[in-house]
């Protein structure tokens, strides 16, 4: 199945209000074995944009799609050009307290998992382990023609050697790590090839429009299978990747909670929607079940 490019949606009118009392979160922790999944709205607060929620990129910016990036050379300037700079801000970005709080949740035993939207690698800069990216990461690069897999670092640094003089300054940065450039500023930007076979590099993400890998997806289908509750942090499930998992666990009957600001997708499907931000949201439940956010304290 192909993510689907879509990029709004529209709430039903009888969708149940959100609340800004997380106590079933709290209690579904508590009785353990529960699965997150993760979208761009957990990592607003480390300075990454979200998608969709208020003042969110795609309100002036449309993410690439594979069939763009694949089939046009200039389509892959424009992308690499405007990644590069953005990956020197989007690879300064730290964990924030709901990144620490899975973290924590996880370490004392009451996570069975951790599947992320996200492309940004913060949940494992937060000390969470086996994390299931979803859409891939940034700090990876394949090639298109031999399957190479390099260190997104590498490519920065040879990007910057064929680039010396490229010092554009970004209007803003997006949650796929892509700066927004004119065309002007994107200038003669030079795109290098994959060191092993001279082919096409792209990063290691799914881009709208392509395939989340079936095994990867069979994968998140297991883990939604062995988990007692599922718990939506931060994202608007409008592609059906995410989505997906949402309507598996309420057709088995397992609990599902969201806690998200604005209306999602998967809303009709969930006993709650906290419409708090993550951070507040998840240090308060921290709190309640008596678990410390700080690192040490972590993994005491």
């Amino acid at each position: 199945m192909r993510m689907r490019p879509t990029l709004s949606w529209t709430p039903a009118e009888d969708l149940r209000p959100g609340t800004t009392n997380p106590e079933q979160v709290v209690d579904a922790l508590s009785a353990g074995g529960v699965l997150v999944l993760s979208g761009a709205g957990i990592s607003t607060e480390s300075g990454i944009p979200d998608y969709r929620g208020e003042g969110g990129s795609l309100s002036r910016h449309t993410p690439m799609t594979y069939q763009d990036f694949t089939a046009d050379a200039r389509a892959r300037r424009r992308y690499w050009a405007r990644s590069h700079l953005g990956w020197r801000t989007f690879g300064r970005a730290r964990p924030n307290a709901g990144h620490r709080a899975v973290t924590a949740f996880a370490r004392h035993g009451l996570l069975s998992g951790v599947i992320t939207q996200n492309v940004d690698g913060l949940h494992q800069a937060a000390g969470s382990d086996d994390v299931v990216e979803l859409h891939g990461s940034l700090g990876r690069v394949v090639c298109l023609s031999c399957g190479a897999f390099s260190p997104r670092r590498e490519l920065a640094a040879r990007l910057e050697e064929a680039n010396a003089d490229f010092e554009p300054v970004a209007a803003a940065i997006n949650p796929d790590g892509d700066a927004d450039l004119t065309d002007e500023q994107v200038g003669d930007f030079r795109v290098v090839p994959c060191e092993v076979c001279g082919g096409i590099l792209k990063p290691d993400v799914v881009f709208f429009g392509e395939a989340v890998p079936p095994p990867r997806v069979e994968h998140c289908r297991a883990l939604v299978r062995e988990a007692a509750s599922l718990l939506v942090l931060g994202s608007s499930l409008t592609v059906m990747s995410g989505l997906r998992f949402v309507r598996q666990a309420s057709q088995a009957g397992k609990p599902v909670l969201i806690v998200n600001r604005d209306p999602t997708r998967g809303d009709q499907h969930a006993l709650s929607r906290v419409e708090l931000p993550l951070g507040t949201a998840l240090t308060t439940v921290a709190d309640r079940l008596g678990i410390p956010l700080d690192d040490q304290a972590a993994t005491a």
